[in-house]
């Protein structure tokens, strides 16, 4: 083999290697964004139990049966014990999470809410891909109006008026989507022309909601875009129990 030969293929073998590493970078960042940590409150109002109480034992009976149950649908809504130790807990996963990404986002959020909140009565966490709640009040079928917070995309648009508009029609679209008659998943997700562009939206309630309390809970929370992101091209309002967000990439599968 000719030394021309022997370089050339030396160059292939380093460049095929360079790929397969940038693949892989681009593998590990794309599955720790899926399953992002996003954030967390552990609430002081109720109050804090004490190690091996009826509470704590309850606790960690709820949330194995949450990992067991939600990955199925999507969602699930559980009470374990009986007043006054009886804790109240739910799972929701993105609506088009698959059932594997459903159970892995649990398997992460589940022991890192019990490490963050480890002696309060109440907590909340949020990933990307799932959201975990539990209290010792019952709060299933009311919009909870206390947990919430805004993130956006730094980066800003060119013409802030009219992608605003843009924005709250496509998750004003979206939000009746979601909470027509005999829609159960309460999840919409879908893409509007920009000229060049396209802006992607997805808007999302828990199941414990009613449709009619779903439409309020988003309707309130795309009126709180302009506080966080007006003319950002990325953003989205995090609530406990409905969220919205938009980006000009394609960040969700359109169901």
């Amino acid at each position: 083999m000719s030394s021309s030969s022997s370089s050339k293929r030396s160059v292939s073998l380093s460049l095929l290697a360079l790929a397969i590493q940038l693949l892989f970078i681009h593998s590990v960042l794309s599955q720790s964004q899926d399953n992002a940590f996003l954030y967390h409150k552990c609430s002081d109002i109720e109050g804090n139990f004490t190690s091996r109480s009826p509470y704590e034992s309850n606790l960690n009976s709820l949330f194995p049966r949450l990992s067991y149950s939600v990955p199925s649908s999507g969602f699930a809504a559980l009470s374990t014990g009986n007043k006054p130790d009886n804790v109240n807990g739910l799972g929701l996963c993105r609506g088009d999470a698959s059932p594997s990404d459903c159970r892995t986002c649990l398997a992460t959020a589940i022991p890192e809410l019990r490490k963050r909140c480890p002696n309060n009565k109440a907590g909340i966490i949020w990933y990307d891909n799932c959201l975990v709640k539990y209290s010792s009040t019952n709060f299933f079928g009311k919009i909870d109006y206390e947990n919430r917070f805004y993130l956006y995309n730094v980066n800003n648009v060119s013409n802030p008026a009219s992608f605003n508009t843009q924005t709250k029609a496509i998750l004003t679209e979206l939000t009746k989507k979601a909470t027509a008659g005999g829609h159960q998943k309460l999840f919409a997700t879908g893409e509007k022309s920009l000229g060049e562009k396209k802006l992607y939206g997805l808007v999302q309630c828990t199941r414990d909601l009613r449709s009619e309390s779903c439409k309020a809970c988003l309707d309130g929370i795309i009126g709180e875009l302009p506080n966080c992101c007006d003319g950002k091209e990325g953003g989205r309002v995090v609530g406990g129990s409905c969220n919205v967000r938009y980006e000009i990439y394609p960040f969700v599968k359109i169901v």
